[in-house]
């Protein structure tokens, strides 16, 4: 939507795929068909959906979010994240690089990567300089494939290409399976919510980023993409991040506040499904180079949060939406 108010061209491509609830998916399509932004039903391994839809519109860039998210999924089912993770953008930067030969302009990426890829570290905060090849889930695997696939297409064929590895977004209209969606439901529905722990009861801290601050910098980071050209256009990687890590005990009292209830809650070890202790960005690179400054501080952002989600589930979930569990 901020990329239409400012005047921009935009189409978005989902295939609204069931990981969660579609209801909520088409809720936010809805949103944007509103706001005059089209989403066109489509999976990104679908090469003639791609090739129709690239001759059609003349793009100057792509912002590619999409990705079979969550950390956890992964180990229920692995080749969803091969599926869409790493086909999928292999299938996308071809009818990219491809565009020339069509007649047509190759575009700018800019692409969403993540605060997981840098998995066992233990330096922190995180800086795009630490090594990122100890992945602690699938799910990072494929998002540091994505990085090296993209470095890939930038040497042979000169596409400008940049990743924004982000930290833990939350906000309206968000993901139900993360922690501040679904402990929200289970607490306004008086379920125990169960928090993870590390090694001898130890808390996991995260670096929560309001959506509104990751869409500045998605912003910032399209506009400052360099132009394409084999040998001239480099290889970016940013972190956007909030910068102030908080404990999940501390983020579920804030939580607490803002919906006026409080959480029944379950410590238990974490599973060995991919999580990690710590998140913490280095955001100093994109500060230097997109003027990036994320301002939403938790408490702001989790009650932005709890506004809309009371007025979107006022008349009750849909069932579908009240059936949902996440993987754990």
């Amino acid at each position: 939507m901020a990329l239409h108010r400012r005047g921009d061209g935009v189409l978005g491509v989902d295939n609204f795929n069931e990981y969660y609830p579609s209801t909520l998916k088409r809720d936010r399509q809805a949103q944007l068909e509103l706001s005059g932004v089209h989403v066109v039903d489509a999976d990104l391994n679908d090469v003639a959906a791609l090739e129709e839809i690239f001759s059609i519109c003349h793009f100057t860039h792509v912002l590619h979010l999409a990705a079979q998210a969550g950390v956890r999924y992964a180990v229920h089912n692995p080749a969803a994240y091969v599926h869409s993770n790493i086909a999928a953008f292999v299938t996308l930067f071809e009818v990219i690089r491809k565009r020339p030969d069509m007649g047509g302009v190759m575009p700018r990426v800019v692409y969403a990567s993540s605060s997981s890829v840098y998995g066992l570290n233990t330096k922190v905060p995180f800086s795009e300089d630490d090594r990122v090849d100890r992945p602690a889930s699938l799910y990072a695997a494929t998002k540091k494939s994505n990085e090296m696939i993209a470095h890939t297409y930038n040497h042979i064929y000169g596409l400008s290409v940049t990743g924004l590895r982000f930290f833990t977004v939350y906000g309206p209209f968000g993901r139900p399976d993360m922690a501040y969606f679904s402990f929200a439901s289970a607490i306004m529905a008086g379920r125990p919510i169960k928090i993870f722990q590390g090694p001898g009861g130890s808390e996991l801290g995260r670096d929560f980023t309001y959506v509104d601050d990751i869409v500045v910098g998605c912003l910032s980071a399209l506009d400052a993409a360099s132009p394409n050209g084999k040998g001239v256009a480099p290889v970016k990687v940013y972190n956007l991040g909030n910068t102030h890590p908080v404990n999940v005990s501390d983020f579920v009292g804030i939580l607490e506040h803002h919906l006026g209830k409080a959480a029944k809650r379950e410590y238990i070890p974490m599973p060995s499904t991919g999580d990690v202790l710590l998140t913490h960005a280095d955001v100093s690179k994109a500060m230097a180079d997109l003027n990036y400054r994320p301002s939403t501080s938790l408490s702001a952002g989790l009650g932005k949060f709890v506004v809309w989600y009371k007025e979107y589930y006022k008349g009750g979930a849909h069932p579908e939406q009240l059936n949902y569990k996440p993987y754990r």
